[in-house]
């Protein structure tokens, strides 16, 4: 059985123990989480597909913990100009566990 869950303008195909990055949450770590965006759900017999969500369906999660992610470098400068600049970014997430998907 899986679902696929929207979150953070994003789309994640989970199963139930699987553990995601997701966009960060405002949530403390050991925090439960519940999805209620639920946009697909697969149980081993039947597919049901929203309109845009499943009705009725939730995915509850653990939050396992808050951090950033590694440092992408952005550069960009202009030939011949002595123009350039140096900036870096680092991407927030919440990691969670997938403790069981309600359909």
């Amino acid at each position: 059985m899986y679902a696929v869950i929207e979150t953070g303008g994003k789309q994640y195909q989970v199963n139930e123990g699987d553990v995601i990055f997701i966009e960060k949450l405002d949530v403390e770590a050991d925090a439960d989480v519940t999805f209620d965006k639920v946009v697909l759900v697969n149980n081993d017999s039947a597919v049901t597909v929203g309109k845009p969500y499943v009705s009725g369906a939730t995915v509850k999660a653990k939050a396992l913990k808050n951090g950033k992610a590694k440092k992408v470098v952005v550069f960009t400068y202009k030939p011949k100009k002595g123009e350039k600049r140096k900036q870096g970014h680092r991407q927030p997430y919440t990691q969670v566990r997938i403790e069981s998907i309600n359909a």
